[in-house]
């Protein structure tokens, strides 16, 4: 099933990639993104956790605030460490070495991060001596983000039986169109792509939208793909692995409102109730087509981002405002268009969607049905956002931003360049 459902994403956008670079001179060419998987060995893998200086980051990924330190994640590789204690100077302290990393959570102090299969614990009470507590091995399902952004997926070499993937490489490669179509869309090649055995309490600190981990009380809540992982953490160094709750397909993202979780996938809205914590209880859920979606939430209602196109599916890109005022039944409000939009995030009355390369965007979302625009920070690449009490946080391609707010809209504080 694996296999037919890559070949049907390679199918669907080859169309796509043989436009690429349809000029005069070379009309027989394209520029194709290849997708290489990053390899380890379990032996390696297990010993790959480290601290180390401060170093370029390689991919911008999600970002998390806590007391005035933030931290960058830097995707499939580890944590990026920076002291905020002054906005407009923001200071890199540290590189938090994590093989396959894309999430983490804290609370009092103790930072909890993913490491594909495995759950990895620190202490961050010194943040200039960050230690390592302890590793729970094979608590989470191997769960690794696709490069819908791919044409190609090349997987010449792998061994899956002695080693273990832990991220995607891509680069971009010029060949003939005809050899491509020979050697990605040909139904013999399929083989090529099998890819088996492949409320808060505390001190707790803020992810963005595009956040999987998220502490509730004394519970750690981790999606992968199609569950909701479950840890008691009341002994915040000796985390429960409880019984996972199964809870949809192409699930990407989490976020909590009092006693509910709101699960972004590929499919819709999840809704769960978490009055029982160690026991989620599907609640109702939202449809949309097909297309990537984080998710947060305000008052009566919900704000998804749709973004189609590639591998995130047929569906126009936008910004869907959902009415959950009778949470068993949300019901579509409004919708409107965006660019290619990821993260979004709140702040009173201010609305900040960050559109992918069409930059961030502000509005004022007093009436719903009649968004006001208020920003628009254009020629900048933006992903996720995290609105403080006093400056908003956004990461974008290699740059960290912060803006203060104003009256009616906001303005730039700092930047640091994470490269």
């Amino acid at each position: 099933m694996k296999k037919i459902l890559l070949l049907l994403m390679v199918i669907s956008v080859a169309s796509v990639s043989c436009e690429k670079n349809d000029d005069n001179d070379s009309k027989e060419y394209a520029d194709y993104l290849v997708a290489t998987p990053l390899m380890m060995s379990q032996t390696e893998f297990r010993n790959s956790v480290d601290i180390l200086p401060p170093r370029p980051i390689e991919e911008s990924g999600k970002i998390y605030a806590y007391k005035d330190y933030i931290f960058v994640n830097d995707k499939y590789r580890g944590v990026h460490v920076i002291d905020n204690s002054n906005p407009e100077n923001p200071q890199k302290i540290s590189f938090i070495e994590i093989a396959g990393n894309v999430d983490i959570s804290i609370k009092d102090d103790i930072l909890y991060a993913d490491s594909i299969m495995d759950l990895i614990i620190f202490d961050i009470s010194n943040i200039n001596g960050i230690s390592i507590v302890k590793r729970l091995e094979n608590v989470l399902q191997q769960y690794l983000t696709w490069p819908v952004e791919a044409d190609i997926f090349d997987w010449e070499g792998v061994d899956h039986n002695e080693t273990i993937q832990v991220g995607w490489e891509t680069r971009t490669e010029r060949m003939l169109i005809t050899a491509y179509e020979e050697r990605f869309l040909s139904p013999q090649i399929d083989v090529a792509f099998d890819t088996a055995n492949a409320a808060e309490s505390g001190d707790t600190g803020q992810g963005g939208s595009l956040a999987r981990f998220k502490i509730v009380g004394d519970f750690l809540y981790a999606v992968d793909s199609h569950s909701i992982n479950i840890f008691e953490i009341s002994d915040l160094e000796n985390p429960l692995d409880l019984e996972d709750v199964y809870a949809g397909f192409d699930i990407e993202t989490i976020f909590n409102r009092g006693d509910h979780l709101f699960l972004g996938s590929m499919r819709g809205m999840y809704i769960y109730d978490i009055s029982s914590p160690d026991k989620p209880e599907f609640v109702s859920e939202f449809q949309h087509g097909t297309a990537c979606d984080p998710v947060v939430v305000d008052g009566d209602y919900a704000y998804v981002t749709l973004r189609g196109g590639n591998g995130c599916g047929a569906t126009e890109s936008g910004l869907f405002i959902v009415d959950i005022s009778n949470i068993s039944n949300p019901e579509l409000k409004i919708s409107y268009p965006m660019d290619g939009p990821y993260g979004l995030g709140i702040k009173d009355e201010k609305l900040f969607v960050c559109d992918g390369e069409s930059g961030l965007k502000v509005y004022d979302k007093t009436d719903v049905e009649n968004l006001v625009a208020l920003d628009h920070f254009k020629d900048i690449n933006t992903f996720d956002v995290i609105p403080l009490e006093n400056t908003l946080l956004m990461v974008g391609e290699g740059v960290l931003y912060q803006y203060e707010y104003l009256a009616n809209n906001i303005q730039l504080l700092s930047t640091l360049d994470l490269d």
